[in-house]
């Protein structure tokens, strides 16, 4: 690839992030800062220890992940395809990585 081509691919792949960004909610930055905040103070545990515990409770494929504060405490609530078809929604205890719940998604 010609120098000119690889920059214009680097310019449009940069502007293609760049409108990620700007156009990403206020909302979904914000709780990425909470979560990384929360994970620096030890508050809870990393995602790929989450995603182990939750797989080996409920193996499947890792759909959706959703980081929630309740009554004080961090919570992930995942979903879960099963090999069957199944989705399974599994809650863990985001400090400690234990599974707190799993049901089947009817």
């Amino acid at each position: 690839m010609r120098p000119r081509a690889r920059m214009n691919v680097r310019r449009a792949a940069c502007l293609c992030l760049l409108g990620l960004l700007v156009g990403a909610p206020a909302s979904a930055s914000e709780d990425a800062d909470r979560a990384r905040q929360a994970l620096e103070k030890g508050e809870i545990r990393p995602l790929d220890e989450i995603l182990r515990a939750a797989q080996a409770a409920v193996p499947g494929d890792v759909v959706s992940v959703d980081l929630k504060r309740d009554d004080g405490r961090w919570r992930y609530k995942l979903r879960i395809l099963g090999a069957d078809g199944k989705r399974r929604t599994v809650k863990v205890d985001a400090r400690s990585a234990k599974i707190l719940d799993d049901d089947d998604d009817d």
